[in-house]
């Protein structure tokens, strides 16, 4: 694991915080382009009342947003938690080149825990994943946040 994605993954989980302080699952994501972070975004799903509104899916749209394109060729994205099947969808549309995450999913992730659409030889693109990044980290904040449900709903 490089210092690199090293920093990148602690500026997702920067993200991550965010969702976290406000009642989100702490899932945060940033896209980089050309050594620079083009887009950060954390879940907002209760906040927009939009199932769609993953820090996957708001980041790409800020990235497309950056590029002037919907296709992000040569971007990596870095997110907390492995990509559900629309995420991971989304991120083959786009073009993503490469996808790091901290934690896995093995009950939604669409990356190689569940399903594989990232690496799906019947689909047009594939994207470079790597996981396990900071993984301690970002199964930590998951963990902790839904502890503090299960103790409030008690």
């Amino acid at each position: 694991m490089s210092e690199r994605d090293q920093y990148y993954m602690s500026e997702a989980l920067k993200e991550a915080e965010k969702a976290f302080d406000s009642d989100e699952v702490p899932v945060g994501a940033v896209i980089v382009y050309d050594g620079r972070i083009i887009a950060r975004a954390h879940n907002q799903i209760k906040l927009l009342k939009d199932p769609t509104a993953h820090a996957e899916m708001i980041a790409i749209t800020q990235a497309a947003s950056y590029l002037g394109s919907e296709r992000l060729i040569n971007t990596s994205m870095y997110v907390t938690i492995e990509p559900c099947s629309m995420c991971a969808g989304a991120l083959v549309l786009a073009r993503v080149k490469r996808l790091v995450y901290g934690a896995g999913d093995p009950r939604t992730g669409a990356c190689g825990s569940v399903f594989n659409i990232t690496d799906n030889k019947k689909l047009n693109h594939r994207i470079k994943v790597e996981k396990g990044v900071l993984e301690k980290e970002c199964a930590g904040s998951l963990r902790e946040f839904f502890s503090k449900k299960r103790s409030a709903e008690r």
